[in-house]
């Protein structure tokens, strides 16, 4: 009964209190298309602006495959500053590559193709993103 008693008085104190919670989302990009990249990075911003705001914590992976890749390679990106610049400004961003696409541009050009520094590669982009949402992420397409 007091393990209980005190269970309670810990959730009243943790909400009293404002603790933050932790938001998780994947953010899933797969057109080559300026506009859609640039929505893609100002959901981001958007929404790791509000939950800091609140205190809260954000986990924000940007997954990238097939025509969005591109989204992610220096000299094809026409989003590739603004990637450099919330890589450092926001904690908790990452960008993923799927391996797949990739190997697959690597063949089509006939040499690796190279990724932004920020990006990271996944064996999958749509695997990625169904990891991600079992683990609890949202998921926005924009």
């Amino acid at each position: 009964m007091k393990s209980l008693a005190l269970a309670a008085l810990v959730g009243i104190a943790a909400a009293s209190a404002g603790w933050a919670e932790t938001h998780r989302i994947a953010v899933h990009v797969n057109q080559n298309d300026p506009q859609v990249m640039n929505m893609a990075l100002n959901n981001v911003a958007n929404l790791t602006k509000y939950y800091h705001e609140q205190g809260d914590e954000v986990i924000v992976e940007v997954v990238a495959y097939g025509p969005g890749l591109l989204m992610l390679v220096p000299g094809k990106s026409p989003v590739a500053d603004r990637i450099s610049t919330m890589g450092l400004e926001i904690e908790g961003l990452t960008f993923s590559a799927c391996g797949n696409t990739l190997r697959k541009m690597s063949a089509k050009q006939g040499q690796d193709v190279v990724l932004m520094d920020e990006a990271g590669v996944v064996p999958s982009g749509v695997v990625r993103l169904v990891e991600l949402q079992e683990q609890g992420f949202a998921y926005v397409r924009p």
